[in-house]
């Protein structure tokens, strides 16, 4: 396996939170078994990982090798055609860790450096390391749709909450802070209103680093009952997104909007929301991912209606037990075990001394 190609996805992994809607990329340029430039992508409309490796190789590029994580781009977006500052450079090799995912440039900027007479190298044995680096990008490109992920704290037993006082945390400090990374790699979180009731949460990012825009704080409410003094109401400042049905009372609205909150409405069946709505919305704003942070029914629906991509259960060492705890999911359920949900490629991630999280796929129908 390629040291250069390691570097590169390793300098890719300094700008994880901070691309959105881009990828994240990492390059370094190679002469002599040398690295002479490195770089990695930050924000959108800030030159990208190749331009800023080779402009501190400057002239000594020309002839030599560039690594990148991803294919470099082809296309005229806030910044020109990476590909076209690659020939311009003189760079005699690109080795590259993946194709670019996005089906309308796919593999054009393979082709014009191949055009141009730059050999070109997909090096394979780093595409599954440089697609989990993106995996939210690659994810959209693919579907057109973000990455919808379930995340939840739970007991061994599967429960998230006891039937009466729920203060205090099912899991440690140290899991609490593994979720605030996670929360810095998504682009929006969901909850529902009774979650909201319950903890009078922020569901803000705590991880202290910079992101590429707001974390989209959205909550489920079907007739807008969110009470005004929640803290998050209070903290809004347009990064709060209220859904509801067209049933809640206009005049709660305006009072909402006049406090900074956006408002989805989203007609479903039975009087409440539609999710499949915040995903449209969720994918003409360009948010690449979306984490539940929410309660059981919530839960159950975002995975029943297989909106849910993948799920990230972080275990404590307790045991609820009993018929009223909630579980994870609630809602109806599965009749029969032949039914379950079905899921593959699961890891299994450790937390803590007695704390470890699971990570897993749905297998769509």
């Amino acid at each position: 396996m390629s040291v250069f190609m390691e570097e590169a996805l390793e300098l890719a992994r300094q700008g994880r939170g901070r691309t959105s809607p881009n990828p994240a990329v990492g390059a370094v340029v190679v002469r002599d078994g040398k690295v002479i430039g490195r770089g990695f992508h930050t924000w959108a409309g800030v030159d990208h990982a190749e331009i800023v490796a080779l402009r501190e190789a400057g002239k000594d590029a020309r002839g030599a090798a560039l690594y990148i994580t991803l294919e470099p781009c082809s296309h005229q977006g806030r910044t020109g055609p990476c590909a076209d500052v690659v020939i311009q450079s003189g760079i005699a090799r690109v080795v590259a860790a993946m194709q670019d995912p996005n089906p309308q440039v796919s593999g054009e900027g393979f082709e014009r450096l191949r055009r141009a007479g730059v050999e070109v190298v997909l090096e394979d044995e780093h595409t599954a390391a440089a697609e989990r680096l993106n995996e939210a990008f690659v994810h959209f490109m693919r579907t057109g749709r973000p990455l919808v992920t379930v995340k939840a704290a739970l007991t061994l037993d599967g429960k998230i909450a006891a039937p009466q006082d729920n203060i205090g945390w099912i899991t440690s400090e140290v899991a609490r802070a593994d979720v605030q990374q996670v929360r810095h790699l998504s682009d929006a979180i969901l909850t529902g209103l009774g979650t909201v009731r319950e903890d009078d949460c922020l569901l803000t990012d705590r991880s202290g680093l910079e992101r590429a825009r707001p974390l989209l704080r959205i909550v489920l409410d079907s007739q807008l009952r969110i009470p005004l003094t929640s803290k998050m109401i209070t903290s809004a400042k347009n990064d709060v997104l209220l859904v509801c049905t067209s049933a809640a009372p206009a005049e709660r609205r305006k009072a909402l909007e006049d406090r900074g909150v956006q408002v989805l409405v989203a007609d479903g069946l039975a009087g409440r929301t539609d999710p499949r709505k915040i995903l449209d919305y969720l994918s003409e704003k360009r948010y690449l991912s979306l984490m539940v942070e929410a309660g059981s029914h919530v839960n159950w629906t975002m995975l029943d209606s297989q909106i849910a991509d993948k799920v990230l259960f972080y275990y404590a060492p307790k045991i609820l037990g009993g018929l009223k705890s909630l579980p994870v999911a609630g809602g109806q359920g599965r009749m029969r075990r032949a039914d379950a949900m079905l899921l593959d490629r699961v890891t299994i991630h450790p937390i803590s001394q007695n704390e470890f999280a699971v990570e897993a796929y749905l297998i769509k129908s």
